[in-house]
């Protein structure tokens, strides 16, 4: 499965999604994150907090959210992306309500971060479950 983190700078939420995602499924799956209006980078306080799991996003740059991003994955989970992020049929949509964490203290910035890992590990359990019915 192909997932796609979106949310509206990919700066932030999208970015530590990504990240917690891969990690936790170790190459079964894939992801990407993206931006409906693009930030020059990924906020500082959130390089931060995701050091601190020992996680380095320094280096990644956002990506602005394309219709053909959305086409390639088979999950989209949107973050704020609102109305400004593509519909395309056939694919599953997951809202995650979450704070945008630009310019919020890094003790608000972990809490957002630990929210999303919470629904990273959910939906990495539902995937697991998805292969293990599907195996033959």
């Amino acid at each position: 499965m192909h997932v796609l983190f979106a949310c509206h700078h990919n700066a932030g939420r999208s970015q530590i999604s990504q990240a917690l995602f891969e990690q936790a499924v170790d190459g079964r799956h894939s992801a990407a994150s993206a931006g409906s209006n693009t930030a020059d980078r990924v906020h500082p306080e959130v390089v931060e907090v995701m050091r601190e799991l020992g996680i380095d996003l320094s280096d990644r740059r956002p990506q602005l959210l394309t219709r053909e991003l959305a086409q390639q994955a088979d999950i989209v989970i949107t973050m704020g992306c609102g109305d400004e992020c593509p519909y395309v049929p056939g694919k599953r949509y997951i809202d995650w309500d979450l704070p945008d964490p630009a310019g919020r203290p890094v003790k608000e910035v972990r809490a957002t971060r630990d929210e999303i890992g919470r629904r990273v590990d959910q939906l990495v359990t539902e995937l697991h479950d998805v292969d293990e019915r599907n195996r033959p």
